[in-house]
């Protein structure tokens, strides 16, 4: 049964969506019973996010919403909810430094202060050229014995140091 109102028209999600992104929301889909399908929301805005370099427009999140017979809204909701997804054009690799009481009692906020002022950016903004977008603070990265600790591109990289960091961020591309 589906959830979307009958006075929304979404587009069709081929006309959105690349074949390699629709192929992995299907099989998202498939890991959840028939009429739950709107379990695999979190999966398919990652999918779309990551097809689209980084970040959700409002067509993609319409087409994720005709996949999962979602209202347009409830899709927004998750992605403006959850801090893994972005809205608007960011850098093409993206920084979290988590900051919460762990990895600041480990040096955290002289991470974030190193990081900062090598990008020449605050958190929650993109390098000028486009290549590093420092996510704003990040409450837990789930690393506690690690710390301080950031994830790159959904890589996690623990036990930091400004020498440490400088080396990752040096090899992005």
């Amino acid at each position: 049964m589906s959830t979307l109102p009958s006075d929304v028209t979404l587009p069709d999600p081929a006309s959105v969506l690349d074949a390699h992104s629709i192929e992995e929301i299907k099989e998202a889909v498939a890991l959840f019973p028939n009429d739950q399908k709107q379990s695999a929301v979190l999966a398919a805005l990652h999918v779309a996010q990551h097809q689209n370099k980084g970040f959700l427009t409002t067509e993609l999140m319409d087409a994720v919403a005709g996949m999962l017979d979602m209202a347009p809204i409830a899709v927004y909701e998750v992605a403006s909810f959850y801090s893994m997804y972005e809205t608007a054009p960011v850098g093409r690799h993206n920084v979290a430094i988590c900051t919460n009481i762990s990895c600041m009692l480990m040096g955290s906020d002289d991470i974030v202060s190193h990081v900062e002022k090598k990008c020449g950016v605050k958190l929650g903004q993109s390098t000028p050229d486009g290549r590093i977008y420092l996510k704003v603070e990040e409450e837990c990265l789930a690393a506690c014995a690690g710390g301080p600790m950031m994830q790159v591109d959904h890589v996690y990289h623990t036990n930091l140091t400004p020498e440490k960091v400088d080396k990752i961020l040096d090899a992005l591309d």
